[in-house]
């Protein structure tokens, strides 16, 4: 069963991102605190951990994850088009993804060759809508289905 392996958030736009054991996600402000939470297709961005180690693999350098800047960090699950309009539960949580997470020049800055590393497979992770507020805690189940 995949499960969520890392939270974290920036509350300033470039800032730094600062990782927690749980956080409070809401339909108003995305996780509690980040910068970028507003409501929106962007609300909270998920990266999967297979997905950022093929494109670390790729570059051949171990990076934390946290350069990614997402929201969440997940393990045993690989986003792809075929995911825009499913549902993402983790834990009591519901998000929609509603699509990738494009790779920006930040990511070149960061490192030489990440932006090229995360452009192909949806390596960058998906974006989503916050569906109902819930509190998520590191090691919550993670589940991926289709609406009715």
């Amino acid at each position: 069963m995949p499960k969520l392996l890392a939270i974290a958030y920036k509350t300033v736009k470039c800032g730094p991102m600062n990782e927690v054991l749980c956080a409070n996600v809401t339909q108003l402000s995305g996780v509690e605190k980040d910068v970028f939470g507003r409501p929106g297709k962007r609300q909270v961005t998920v990266l999967s951990n297979l997905q950022w180690q093929q494109a670390c693999d790729s570059i051949e350098v171990n990076l934390p994850w946290t350069i990614r800047r997402a929201n969440l960090l997940v393990d045993d699950l690989v986003f792809s088009p075929a995911d825009v309009g499913k549902h993402l539960q983790i834990g009591e949580l519901l998000l929609e993804i509603t699509g990738e997470t494009d790779p920006c020049k930040k990511m070149e800055i960061a490192q030489a060759g990440l932006e090229a590393a995360l452009t192909p497979d949806w390596r960058g992770g998906v974006t989503c809508r916050v569906l109902n507020d819930a509190m998520i805690h590191l090691g919550d189940e993670i589940s991926i289905f289709t609406p009715r």
